[in-house]
């Protein structure tokens, strides 16, 4: 007689949950008890690490006061610089290539006004249709400011179903008037990895700058950054990297182009030895800093260094390897459970080109998103009917995950979801 339980069974997801190697990190997290969350690929939840280093660099303030930029466990003068090194091995990096700082789009602004210089039959940009909006809209301003059209400047790779990209596609448009390709190494919708190295690869032999948008992959996937010679890449740090709401983002240069002049050039460019002399003529620094503009968010970055502790702690391949568990048992669980109910998956199958989030199509999915939330299972919603489930590996479970794809299905067979309007609220 066989006694294992069914991988379709609560009694199977509880025992992978007894058998995974990551599990303790779980009770690191503030986990709402009675609540699933799987949002972390929005905004991460808080550690007990991120608090901890939070309060101790407020405590620094209230006691050095302005000394504490010099003085204390973190002097706030070269944090930025040191976190950037902690932060290098998650996307394979030489520590002085990465510099924590700015925002998201605050950096691509930074990187782009640095490598975009339009001249020849060079003058246009790279990018694809279905991006996140705001590094459209960043592109498009810095095509105006060179005082170009961006409806003719900026050029778009189009998607062939309106999930997914072809990386054969990216290439074709590879053509000789391209002068900086921006993508995103995971797609926010879809979830699917593209294949940088191969991007990289192909920019670069036809003498094209390639930089990404990290945003949804770092701390999900391991990178190669430096290895793959990618030119440049900037990403958040409030998703995968739990670093809190509006927590300072942070960009990648590679070492080749150091000594470049920053497109937007700032106090906190300089060399650290040079920048209390005031001199109106900047000496920037000889490394990623060089890419800062303003004074660190002392405040705002203090989180992460509680919360790269453990990452540093576990490794990113080993969280990788539980990500993608989580996301093959939670699309088997789907395949098996929801496959009368017109749920279309839009990821990847391919495991190498999966990245840490499912994302499920359904024409209520902005009702079923709400029936989830009322029954304390936090999913998010994309307009016009996407639903995105992030199972982070850090602090997700497999009963989490089979309760919720249990939960799903019986909002669907009890049709709980037309309780609720079929529309978005004013944050998604």
């Amino acid at each position: 007689m066989n006694d294992q339980p069914t991988k379709y069974s609560r009694e199977f997801a509880i025992q992978m949950d007894e058998e995974d190697e990551l599990h303790a990190y779980r009770a690191e997290f503030y986990v709402k008890e009675g609540s699933i969350y799987f949002d972390g690929n929005s905004l991460g939840l808080l550690s007990k690490r991120a608090e901890k280093s939070m309060l101790l660099l407020l405590d620094s303030w209230k006691k050095y006061g302005i000394d504490g930029w010099i003085e204390g466990e973190y002097p706030w003068f070269y944090l930025s610089e040191s976190l950037g090194g902690k932060m290098a091995s998650l996307v394979g990096a030489a520590p002085e290539e990465v510099i924590v700082t700015g925002s998201t789009t605050s950096n691509l602004h930074q990187l782009i006004s640095t490598f975009y210089e339009p001249k020849g039959m060079r003058t246009k940009i790279l990018a694809d249709n279905i991006t996140f909006p705001s590094d459209i809209y960043a592109l498009k301003s810095q095509i105006r400011l060179k005082c170009y059209d961006p409806d003719e400047h900026l050029v778009t790779v189009n998607s062939r179903d309106g999930h997914l990209l072809s990386e054969a596609d990216i290439i074709e448009s590879m053509t000789g008037d391209i002068l900086v390709i921006v993508l995103s190494s995971i797609l926010y919708r879809s979830g699917q990895i593209l294949d940088m190295k191969l991007l990289t690869e192909e920019a670069h032999k036809r003498g094209i700058i390639i930089g990404f948008d990290l945003c949804h992959s770092i701390g999900s996937i391991p990178h190669q950054l430096s290895e793959w010679e990618v030119d440049f890449a900037f990403w958040c740090t409030y998703k995968h990297l739990n670093g809190g709401p509006g927590s300072v983002g942070a960009l990648y240069v590679n070492k080749r182009h150091f000594g470049k002049e920053p497109g937007l050039a700032g106090w906190f460019s300089s060399r650290k030895d040079k920048q209390f002399d005031m001199e109106h003529d900047l000496t920037q620094a000889n490394h990623a800093g060089a890419y800062q503009m303003g004074t660190p968010h002392v405040l705002s970055v203090a989180p992460l260094i509680g919360s790269l502790e453990i990452f540093d702690e576990i490794g990113i391949e080993s969280i990788r390897e539980k990500s993608l568990e989580l996301t093959g048992y939670m699309l088997e669980l789907i395949n098996h459970e929801l496959i009368e109910y017109e749920f279309v998956v839009r990821n990847p199958e391919e495991d190498s080109k999966r990245g840490g989030h499912i994302y499920l199509e359904h024409p209520e999915a902005a009702r079923i998103c709400k029936a989830l939330k009322a029954k304390h299972i936090v999913p998010d919603f994309r307009t016009p009917n996407g639903i995105r489930l992030a199972p982070v590996a850090l602090y997700n479970t497999f009963e989490e995950v089979w309760k919720t794809i249990q939960t799903l299905k019986t909002i669907m067979d009890e049709e709980e979801y037309k309780e609720f309007d079929n529309k978005r609220g004013v944050v998604a």
